[in-house]
């Protein structure tokens, strides 16, 4: 199926709730996002078994965060991408119920942008101590000039 039909398909189910981006990812309102994925899961059209990646980013203006997901259909041989911004205070619906590997991805996304997952079964730090303040991939990060003590480098070009 190529982006054209499953554009078709998603548009006509959810109307106003989903939209395509310049042909290459859908952008998902958090209120309907479990209903889009179970559907692309299940559905015959699209059968969406393996969740590739979850990568979280800035927006970059009022504190906005997104979550982009890649999905594949390994029977079907396609592969979908969505999207969902919200700002730093709302939940997005985890996916762990429905994808094991969505665990740590979302557990990532929150220990590096602060995105909150809600029903998340063990919602916790996973690359940052439990005292780490701030979130390091948000553009408005400023890296500590000390943690528990130790000086932390802001010249890491001695690292390559």
């Amino acid at each position: 199926m190529n982006i054209t039909e499953i554009k078709d398909i998603l548009i006509e189910k959810f109307e106003d709730s989903i939209e395509i981006v310049d042909d290459r990812y859908f952008k998902v309102k958090p209120d309907i996002w479990l209903e889009v994925v179970t559907y692309i899961k299940e559905d015959e059209n699209f059968l969406c078994d393996y969740l590739m990646c979850i990568s979280s980013y800035d927006v970059g203006d009022k504190k906005n965060y997104g979550v982009a997901y890649n999905f594949k259909s390994t029977k079907l041989n396609h592969y979908i991408e969505f999207r969902i911004e919200v700002d730093g205070e709302t939940e997005v619906p985890s996916l762990t119920s429905m994808y094991g590997a969505a665990d740590w991805h979302e557990r990532e996304a929150y220990d590096m942008m602060g995105v909150k997952f809600s029903n998340h079964p063990n919602f916790k730090r996973i690359l940052l101590p439990d005292d780490w303040d701030g979130y390091p991939l948000r553009k408005d990060f400023e890296t500590p000039d000390y943690y528990r003590g130790m000086p932390v480098p802001k010249d890491k070009t001695y690292w390559e």
